[in-house]
């Protein structure tokens, strides 16, 4: 029997497609991407079906654009395969798991931890002014191409230095500030804006940028909204809102675990 001849490594295909595809899907949901990546998969159906009724005039146009359908899809879901990359090499990043300063790094996290007690004061003073502000504390990525675009600044943490950026007269306060060893390392820089489209209208460019950074690293953002004062946390591609300082607080810790 047909059944009978299917092979372990056939079902490992198979787990292995259906998971593609999934993670895939997860990626464009939300997007005009998934959209497109519809009407992509009507065409194909359509395009066998035509085949199978062996319509030939159909079936040699209808080859011509799958010859070069590879790469229009490059050229289509260019964003999305470059998210989709990303977070498989930030996850599965095994060369950074094992390597030597993973195996022998001081177990002891306290220090790598000295910002977050002057960030959530300058946090609590932006939120009481309602004035906006963007930050994004690093992991183990230390995105040094976005530090390039904006200005090295190099500071210890603190709650003076924070809120003087974000003051509403100072050239950097549009930008975000990025935060790595305990140190202000740029302010005013240019994030990647999320495109997902299930965030809601009411959130403005600081909270889609936080949320672009944590779709494609292992970064957070910390989001102060302008028009409410409202405090957000943003890691892993998700958004946690309306924050209490004690809940604040509460993510950063487990957060930079």
């Amino acid at each position: 029997m047909a059944f009978l001849d299917i092979r372990l490594i056939d079902i490992i295909d198979i787990v292995l497609v259906a998971f593609l595809l999934y993670k895939l899907f997860k990626i464009m949901r939300g997007t005009i991407a998934l959209n497109i990546f519809i009407g992509i998969f009507s065409f194909i159906i359509f395009w066998l079906i035509i085949k199978s009724l062996n319509m030939r005039l159909s079936t040699s146009i209808l080859d011509s654009f799958v010859n070069v359908g590879v790469l229009a899809i490059i050229i289509l879901f260019q964003q999305e395969i470059r998210h989709f990359l990303l977070i498989v090499g930030n996850k599965y990043n095994w060369v950074q798991r094992f390597s030597f300063d993973k195996i022998f790094e001081n177990k002891n996290t306290d220090l790598t931890k000295l910002f977050i007690k002057p960030l959530l004061l300058a946090c609590e003073d932006l939120s009481k002014t309602k004035t906006g502000a963007l930050i994004v504390i690093t992991k183990k990525m230390e995105l040094k191409h976005l530090l390039e675009t904006g200005e090295i600044i190099n500071g210890v943490v603190s709650r003076q230095l924070l809120t003087t950026i974000f003051f509403k007269n100072s050239p950097l306060h549009d930008g975000a500030v990025i935060i790595s060893e305990n140190k202000v390392k740029a302010a005013g820089c240019i994030l990647p804006v999320s495109q997902n489209m299930k965030i809601p209208k009411h959130y403005g460019l600081r909270h889609r940028a936080a949320l672009g950074i944590t779709e494609t690293t292992d970064a957070l953002a910390v989001v102060v909204s302008e028009e409410t004062g409202a405090v957000s946390v943003f890691q892993n591609a998700k958004g946690n809102y309306n924050l209490t300082v004690e809940q604040l607080e509460t993510l950063l810790e487990e957060g930079m675990k």
